[in-house]
């Protein structure tokens, strides 16, 4: 196959017409041309393993490799790690000298996994990241995203300076913002050591600084876990949506907080189909006042031309 390589793209070419496009055979091991048919070679190497699996335990127990790398571990889970349960590979209880030898190991182990001032700042962000992350249900893509922005922060030095609370914190609402996971700030300081300012200070440095592209929230984003909270019915998450939408084109979303539009949405629309909420209620599952969803919900009313019998 080395001879059939371009030498200036360094891809596969057909020697007889010149294709690229090619078809891996790997039934009969052959690379085919699809353009004029061209055997280009009949060894093709099967990169996969040598055993099959039907099932997910089988392929669990025979699967020679370890977990895939993470982003969410400081030194991306390549280390390696003693158990610490002190038994054998047969399960078997160790020896008393074999168990201290071991504890001497796994605590060397530790020691070297961090070896600098940045590498434990990372491995403490990521716990941190990780913890939040599992407080509030977020996905593993979102803790990857996350991962990924404190490092570029800690490669940037943007960190010095900072807690490493607040900025694992903002990493973590941006990563959000990223994936349209509606999230508050308020819910990050709830569960951080940091406060809401200080979380969105970092955050908009952490925006500003490394160019994260992240769209405006969206209130409609907000509103099916509202209307989960509220334990209200799908018409009326519907409806919601609809007034939002609405709402967004006559320009009454913009320059206004997502969560305060996505309430008084809800709250509109638990009216019209006689799901009716108070106004604290809503406010409460929202994370706001009673003065924005009151404020919301007038601003709603004039423009859309709403008349609700209160």
């Amino acid at each position: 196959m080395k001879d059939h390589l371009d030498e200036k793209t360094d891809t596969l070419r057909c020697p007889e017409c010149g294709n690229v496009v090619l078809v891996n055979d790997y039934e009969r091991a052959e690379v085919i041309c699809t353009q004029c048919g061209l055997v280009i070679t009949d060894r093709l190497v099967d990169p996969g393993p040598e055993w099959r699996a039907f099932d997910q335990d089988q392929r669990d127990k025979r699967s020679r490799a370890g977990a895939p790398t993470t982003y969410t571990i400081h030194d991306k889970g390549l280390s390696t790690v003693i158990d610490w349960r002190d038994r054998d590979s047969y399960g078997k209880a160790l020896a008393p000298r074999k168990r201290a030898q071991i504890y001497r190991l796994r605590k060397w182990q530790r020691r070297i996994r961090v070896s600098d001032a940045a590498e434990r700042n990372l491995a403490f962000a990521l716990s941190e990241l990780d913890r939040m992350a599992s407080q509030l249900g977020l996905p593993r893509c979102v803790r990857e995203s996350a991962a990924l922005i404190y490092r570029k922060a800690v490669e940037e030095r943007l960190v010095r300076g900072r807690s490493i609370e607040s900025m694992a914190a903002a990493a973590l609402y941006a990563a959000c913002r990223k994936y349209k996971i509606p999230r508050t700030l308020n819910e990050f300081s709830d569960i951080s050591r940091a406060s809401r300012k200080e979380i969105a200070r970092s955050y908009r440095f952490i925006a500003r600084a490394l160019a994260v592209r992240v769209n405006p929230a969206d209130p409609v984003d907000y509103v099916p876990r509202l209307v989960s909270k509220l334990g209200l019915t799908v018409e009326v998450q519907r409806r919601a949506i609809e007034l939002i939408r609405f709402a967004s084109k006559v320009g009454l979303t913009s320059g206004r907080g997502p969560t305060g539009i996505a309430a008084a949405a809800v709250y509109i629309a638990s009216v019209l189909l006689n799901h009716k909420k108070t106004q604290r209620d809503i406010a409460t599952a929202a994370g706001v006042t009673e003065v924005t969803v009151r404020n919301r919900y007038k601003e709603l009313l004039n423009k859309l031309c709403l008349e609700l019998a209160l």
